[in-house]
């Protein structure tokens, strides 16, 4: 029997006196967690960084903490392993954190095959099943929510419970067809970049042609239309909890329409903001993932 319907966080605590101690606790929490994010370089660090080779390209991967395994997979394109960073200090605190760079993204190399939401699901299921031999729990976001789905489809056995964040389905399966986006295209994307943006790239990607390579191939990718069948989702039988910002552009409506096809599903919609739940409201995020992946 499906347990949960629509929660919106601030449900989470019955009564004010609960919202409060938690509204305490999540601020503590966030403090600490601001300063150790301060202090580490996340997706570009030598201490927790490793690579694994997947077939054709070295993946990178950063690991903190102790615990239990949770896997973080980011957004494609603008996203990285350091868009956790406001989270992994406390996360890491009770799990032990599996933060995976998909192909092509940061450090992880792009290999020769092209980039899709189910070859960035292989790739972090190589890598989960080298780090450790127990089910993992997989948060997923945006890009790496699409790549969770498909990976929790086709590996079961690898995923005790899923988090997908901000992450619409549809589409049909990827193929290699689509024509790759102009010169000037890929031009006219980079210019839209905020200074901010570059200087945090410039210091993870090893060149400049790294990164337009990795243009080209999202947005082939995206040209392919590839996306996660609704078919496919009603495969996934682990306990899954879906959530976005109520301002997604996908629509929260869809993300309930993704709820209703799963068998074992929770629906958590964040108020007050868009897609980047994460960075909007880290606080709320954590004890969200937190509450979700301690259910018996």
């Amino acid at each position: 029997m499906k347990r949960a319907a629509l929660l919106v966080l601030s449900f989470f605590f019955c009564g004010h006196t609960g919202i409060a101690a938690a509204q305490n606790a999540a601020q503590v929490a966030a403090q600490v967690a601001a300063q150790d994010a301060a202090q580490i370089p996340y997706g570009n660090n030598p201490k927790a960084g490793h690579f694994f080779q997947v077939e054709d390209a070295k993946i990178y991967y950063e690991i903190y903490g102790s615990g239990d395994p949770l896997v973080l997979l980011h957004g494609g394109l603008y996203g990285y392993i350091d868009e956790f960073s406001e989270v992994i200090p406390e996360l890491s605190r009770h799990y032990t954190v599996i933060a995976i760079a998909l192909r092509g993204h940061g450090k992880s190399e792009i290999g020769t095959k092209p980039l899709s939401n189910a070859l960035f699901a292989e790739d972090s299921a190589a890598v989960i099943r080298h780090v450790t031999n127990k089910p993992v729990n997989l948060v997923g976001f945006s890009v790496g929510a699409m790549a969770s789905y498909l990976l929790t489809i086709n590996h079961p056995d690898l995923v005790r419970r899923l988090v997908a964040v901000g992450g619409p389905i549809g589409g049909s399966e990827p193929s290699a067809s689509a024509a790759g986006p102009s010169a000037e295209s890929v031009a006219e994307f980079n210019k839209q970049l905020s200074p901010n943006f570059i200087a945090r790239r410039d210091k993870i990607y090893p060149d400049r042609a790294a990164w337009d390579r990795l243009v080209v191939a999202m947005m082939k990718a995206e040209a392919n239309g590839a996306g996660v069948p609704e078919d496919k989702v009603k495969l996934i039988q682990c306990p899954t909890l879906i959530a976005a910002g109520d301002r997604d552009p996908v629509g929260a409506e869809n993300f309930a329409q993704i709820y209703h096809l799963l068998p074992h599903a929770e629906l958590a919609i964040v108020p007050g903001c868009g897609h980047v739940v994460f960075n909007c409201n880290p606080n709320l995020m954590i004890e969200l993932v937190e509450h979700f992946l301690q259910q018996p």
